[in-house]
């Protein structure tokens, strides 16, 4: 089965090289809450205020992302829509409130053809351009199929093991725990859109990447416009600190590191998606 697709979509590669062909994919993400807080008289929550509390997260963890792609280039960034103020949620001891935006200004740019990519991103405030190798994903393809839209997917999945860093806070006090797991992600791709390309850094398989989901986070493409009338224009970023992968997973790792410190001084915590718990009580 995987050698019949995989010669379907080098077929199809062929008659699409011929033409200048462009097009823009419609992507919208959604992402589990693992937030919890102890229901005891240390937080002064009870579970309704906890539920909309997890309402609240799941619903800034909904996000629609634009990849806009050739046969060799694409950039991947979220759509800016305006937003309106956010009203606090307050109750004995608890203050919730933003902090800022939640990436909405990355560009994730890739060039399938060199196996590069460059994605502009920031931590507080200081603007940064990752320039490295695509990220290499070991996925076994499925004769396994599902329509997405008009489109016929297979199913293809890989699977990486990480590190998994649990924070509480009780009375106070942070409690920290790390455990490993292994993360098994799942995708469908179609053929009829023969391109090794994919939302945010996936690739590598014979057709566009129409849905991924690793366990916690989803990605489904809910719309494609194919050689649109208006000519897509695919650039590089080119602002910010240029700095490889690993050094940048190192920087952000302190810098999470700092924030936790500082929060616990103040018996609070940064959630991260430009949202903070603070415990007054």
């Amino acid at each position: 089965m995987k050698t019949i697709i995989t010669a379907f979509a080098l077929l199809m590669v062929v008659s699409i090289n011929a033409q200048n062909f462009q097009g823009k994919a419609i992507y919208k993400t959604s992402q589990k809450s693992t937030f919890k807080i102890k229901d005891d008289k240390s937080t002064g929550m009870d579970a309704a205020m906890q539920e909309e509390i997890r309402q609240r997260f799941q619903k800034m963890n909904q996000k629609t992302y634009i990849l806009n792609f050739d046969k060799n280039t694409s950039t991947y960034k979220q759509e800016v829509k305006l937003k309106s103020p956010t009203a606090a949620i307050t109750g004995k001891g608890l203050r919730v409130f933003s902090l800022g935006s939640g990436g909405d200004t990355d560009i994730y740019f890739k060039n399938i053809q060199k196996n590069t990519f460059a994605n502009k991103t920031e931590i507080q405030g200081k603007i940064f351009l990752i320039k490295d190798e695509l990220p290499k994903h070991n996925w076994e393809l499925s004769s396994e199929t599902k329509n997405i839209g008009q489109y016929t997917c297979y199913k293809a999945t890989y699977s990486k093991e990480v590190e998994k860093k649990k924070i509480s806070m009780v009375k106070g006090e942070q409690k920290e725990a790390i455990t490993k797991e292994t993360i098994v992600t799942t995708a469908w791709y179609t053929p009829e859109i023969p391109l090794t390309n994919g939302p945010a850094n996936y690739q590598g398989l014979p057709g566009l990447i129409l849905e991924v989901n690793d366990g916690k986070k989803i990605i489904v493409c809910t719309e494609i416009i194919l050689n649109p009338k208006e000519k897509i224009t695919i650039q590089e970023p080119k602002k910010g600190k240029v700095i490889s992968q690993k050094k940048f997973d190192k920087i952000r790792k302190q810098k999470s590191e700092e924030m936790l410190e500082k929060m616990k001084g103040r018996n609070g915590l940064d959630l991260g998606n430009g949202v903070n718990i603070k415990f007054t009580g």
